[in-house]
């Protein structure tokens, strides 16, 4: 009897299962930024704000760009289980970097007096919060609820394929937009780093 149970209900792989050992490193990364803040060492801050956004920025950009369109084209069999094993690591690399790499930046551009700049200097500076903001409402308001629904539709025994490909949708499309929106953050950047 136990080995026709067995048999009814396969082993879930242990890959797509949110693995929340993770939070600890997701731990570890809130360290260094807290560390890097209270250093008050505009190097080291410096280091976490640009090794942060270069992450956010190369990730979403491949995301959006490269990934996403290849899922698009992918019948739901074959997209299942990238998905499954893919969403749950997003949900650990892409949230926290999606906050480090703005919180660093807020309080590197305070200890380097932009708050302080003369218009028109001031509208990159403006530009850049306008940015990131949009980035982070949309990383933490869209793109982290659709990932968590998307996982938890796919762990059903029989997941509803259409509501997957409408979120994925949005999702897709959402991740082309921040891609879009970190190159522009570059723009603005390196706007920055070469002197206003």
């Amino acid at each position: 009897m136990a080995d026709a149970a067995t048999a009814v209900t396969p082993a879930r792989d242990p890959s797509t299962i949110i693995q929340w050992r993770n939070l600890i490193w997701v731990a570890v990364a809130f360290g260094v930024m807290v560390w890097a803040i209270l250093s008050r060492d505009l190097w080291f801050l410096n280091f976490v704000h640009v090794v942060a956004g270069l992450l956010w920025t190369g990730i979403d950009l491949f995301m959006g760009f490269v990934i996403g369109p290849i899922l698009r084209r992918l019948d739901f069999t074959t997209r299942r289980p990238i998905i499954s094993r893919l969403m749950p690591n997003m949900i650990f690399i892409m949230t926290p970097l999606g906050i480090i790499a703005p919180t660093a930046g807020w309080f590197l551009a305070v200890e380097l007096g932009y708050l302080d700049l003369a218009f028109p200097q001031m509208w990159w500076f403006i530009a850049a919060l306008v940015v990131t903001t949009i980035l982070g409402v949309q990383g933490i308001g869209i793109l982290l609820p659709t990932n968590i629904r998307v996982y938890l539709e796919m762990q059903k025994a029989a997941p509803d394929g259409d509501k997957i490909a409408r979120l994925m949708r949005r999702y897709v499309r959402v991740v082309a937009f921040q891609g879009a929106m970190q190159v522009l953050i570059i723009v603005i950047m390196t706007r920055f780093a070469t002197g206003l």
